[in-house]
């Protein structure tokens, strides 16, 4: 069945154009169109897609606002489009934060150098977003609904009778060892260095790993995250607010220190050199067409593995593609500890997936779990 798409923007133009390279892919289809907010609330309810596309900054009521009320009543992944400016940059963040899957630049030149390319990457995007239904961020009713009266304390809720049989069959399912989640072990190793990599679902990620480790965590922490040149500073900045280490967009030349984290600036590539003692950020433009991603995980992680070899917990987290894979590879080669992203956590699977099914894997974590799991394994837990 064809994937059904929403297209919410204000400019006739975009909207269209969108709606072309939608509608030319046989495996999707424009199930309407909105030109604000407000209208894209109303479609959200009366079409149900399985997609939405969402401007930033729209008239009437902007795509922050109708993220957040779509959400109160619909699973439905949203995608963003946003301009690569600095309040585009903090307005798109803040449509993550309220519970966009996923987001594109909105110039497509800002996607790919290549027009085809930019297309492919879009469909590509939407297709991935759409395999995925998020979480309710409040109430199931519908938007349109008015508030139900509030229930007297003694009301009795109705409840449909469980047979002895049925109530037996779940008892057992819940006692059985499977339902129970397999107890984690810390390895004993010694770490220098905590290196994580991650794509689409990546921010809300990283802020919920991050915001949860201890001001007096141990060690470096490098961060990779698929995203433009002009979001990667907002985005560190955010996350230095939110959490209790240091978190800065790195730098050519930062000295590596415990407690911090060093986000790696978009568009170009975040390597290491000197000793594990002590060790250098090094900042280099790339203009390898080999290379799809700036910054790279795998060039990242590669570049950790002959600096720290077998000193590193390394964690792949939510994405598209397969990008830190290779990097894992040699990390694990090392004698490094490769930890990936569960399915039933990630926004989308595709990045832990390439490396547990490359079998590189030591640990499969929630991302609930990895915060403490992960102090727990470095010795602070």
């Amino acid at each position: 069945m064809a994937i059904r798409v929403l297209v919410v923007d204000d400019s006739s133009f975009f909207r269209r154009r969108l709606a072309e390279i939608i509608a030319a892919d046989p495996e999707m289809v424009v199930a309407g169109t909105a030109n604000n907010g407000r209208e894209a609330i109303e479609k959200a309810v009366e079409l149900k897609p399985d997609v939405i596309t969402m401007d930033v900054e729209m008239p009437v009521m902007d795509g922050i606002q109708a993220v957040r009320e779509i959400l109160k009543v619909q699973r439905t992944p949203i995608l963003m489009f946003s301009s690569l400016t600095h309040n585009g940059a903090k307005a798109t963040l803040d449509a993550l934060e309220a519970g966009a899957t996923d987001f594109l630049p909105k110039k497509f030149e800002d996607i790919a150098r290549d027009k085809a390319d930019a297309i492919d990457l879009l469909r590509q995007r939407i297709k991935a977003v759409a395999k995925r239904r998020v979480a309710p961020k409040m109430s199931s009713a519908p938007l349109t609904a008015s508030v139900p009266p509030t229930r007297p304390a003694s009301a009795p809720i109705a409840r449909t009778p469980a047979s002895r049989a049925e109530l037996l069959r779940t008892v057992e399912r819940l006692d059985s060892p499977e339902s129970h989640e397999r107890p984690f072990k810390v390895s004993g190793k010694s770490y220098r260095l905590v290196a994580i990599g991650t794509s689409t679902g990546g921010p809300v990620a990283l802020q919920t790993i991050i915001t949860a480790l201890p001001a007096n965590f141990p060690l470096p922490v490098l961060l990779v995250q698929h995203m433009p040149a002009a979001f990667t500073g907002a985005f560190a900045a955010r996350l230095n607010t939110l959490a209790k280490i240091e978190v800065k967009e790195a730098a050519d030349g930062d000295v590596l220190r415990p407690g911090v984290a060093y986000l790696a600036p978009g568009g170009k590539q975040m390597l290491l050199e000197g000793s594990d003692s002590h060790c250098k950020i090094r900042i280099k433009e790339d203009d390898s067409p080999r290379i799809t991603f700036k910054p790279s995980v795998d060039i990242t992680f590669g570049s950790a593995a002959k600096v720290f070899q077998d000193k590193v917990l390394a964690i792949v987290l939510t994405g598209m593609g397969s990008d830190g894979r290779d990097g894992a590879r040699l990390l694990k080669q090392f004698g490094s500890k490769i930890w990936a992203q569960d399915e039933a956590s990630s926004v989308v699977y595709g990045m832990p997936q390439a490396v547990t099914a490359a079998g590189l894997t030591d640990v499969e974590v929630s991302l609930a779990d990895v915060a403490s799991k992960m102090q727990a394994e470095v010795g602070h837990g």
